[in-house]
């Protein structure tokens, strides 16, 4: 540009520029009103995917450490036996629980659910 300012104000606030268009001050519709229409919009949500995830505990191995694993391996996990599980969705923990059995297959019982605080602190 031309380094001048083109833009006038007008008596009413608005904003006229050199191209003749107008700016006007956000209008924005009160909470209220989209109760009905988050309720629907809810039910987008309802099917979409996540990945959940369950740590069991974490290891920290060399190379030649693995390339020595074979059937009844044992790998020490940082965690004690009976301590809780993390569970993270798509990354990011939300839950701690305990593993259980349900008809011979593998199941985790949240006994608590990880406050934003919490996650927060983890973070950092």
């Amino acid at each position: 540009m031309n380094g001048k300012d083109t833009s006038k104000e007008t008596d009413t606030g608005n904003y006229l520029t050199d191209l003749g268009t107008e700016v006007h001050p956000a209008e924005f519709v009160p909470l209220g009103a989209t109760d009905a229409v988050s309720a629907s919009n809810m039910d987008l949500l309802l099917d979409i995917v996540l990945k959940v995830d369950v740590e069991l505990g974490r290891s920290i191995m060399a190379v030649r450490e693995i390339l020595t694993l074979g059937p009844g391996s044992v790998v020490e996990l940082d965690r004690m036996a009976g301590e809780p599980v993390d569970v993270s969705i798509n990354g990011t923990l939300i839950a701690r629980g305990e593993v259980v059995v349900v008809d011979e297959k593998f199941g985790v019982r949240v006994t608590e659910i990880v406050t934003p605080a919490k996650r927060l602190a983890v973070l950092t």
